[in-house]
């Protein structure tokens, strides 16, 4: 069996730990500085986060048939686990992009957690490496409003028109054939994944029109009321 590295996730805490320390906390890696460590929003059940991770430079493209088969069923395996849900996906060659319900912050933690691991294994076994897949920890930020859910669908599952894929309909390597709030057209079911149960993921967005299938999103994600979580 194929070991891997505990890839590097950390739990959200709600719950602040000592006073301020100059110098304390861990430094960031690599050429840049990634994720911030400041202190984390409260997460309620109401709110559905967007999330995005990233792979290290230098690994293979995820938008392959072969790794698209192995990473939906990963992603299926922990899509509804420790409270955490995770209701639609978009695979780009070396980014992922989810959109997720949680019962609290430490549960998008804890689901995240399991979510990557798993993806990372399933990766790692198709590509007979070991090590780490993710660079640092993954970026989360809340949605607080109906016009927010629905701008964050649209870049979600049509993030691959962002990065110039010429699509004709739904984007394979998304959610999006199992989504059902298009105009122009029927989902696929059952969805592999877990269903939404928060009123703004389930019936608030669509008070801003359902999605069309040509539907462009933004170059760049903005959300109104979104504070970033951090994990």
């Amino acid at each position: 069996m194929v070991r891997t590295k505990s890839i590097a996730v950390r739990q959200l805490t709600i719950f602040p730990r000592g006073g301020a320390q100059r110098g304390a906390g861990r430094k960031p890696k690599g050429a840049r500085a990634l994720v911030s460590h400041a202190q984390r929003p409260k997460l309620t059940p109401r709110d559905p986060v967007i999330v995005t991770t990233h792979l290290l430079p230098g690994l293979p493209n995820l938008r392959r048939e072969k790794t698209l088969v192995n990473l939906r069923a990963a992603l299926a395996a922990g899509s509804d686990r420790f409270g955490f849900r995770l209701v639609e996906c978009s695979i780009q060659s070396n980014h992922l992009h989810f959109i997720a319900e949680g019962e609290d912050a430490r549960s998008i933690a804890r689901g995240m957690q399991g979510l990557l691991v798993r993806v990372a294994k399933a990766l790692n076994r198709e590509w007979e490496r070991r090590g780490q897949v993710f660079i640092d920890r993954y970026h989360a930020r809340i949605l607080k409003t109906p016009r927010d859910v629905r701008t964050a669908l649209v870049y979600v599952l049509q993030n691959a028109r962002k990065h110039g894929a010429q699509l004709t309909g739904i984007d394979a390597h998304s959610s999006g054939p199992w989504f059902r709030g298009w105009r122009d057209r029927i989902a696929r079911t059952p969805s592999p994944f877990a269903a939404a149960r928060s009123w703004l993921l389930t019936t608030g967005w669509r008070r801003w029109g359902l999605l069309r299938t040509d539907e462009a999103p933004s170059s760049k994600l903005t959300v109104r009321k979104g504070p970033p979580l951090r994990a």
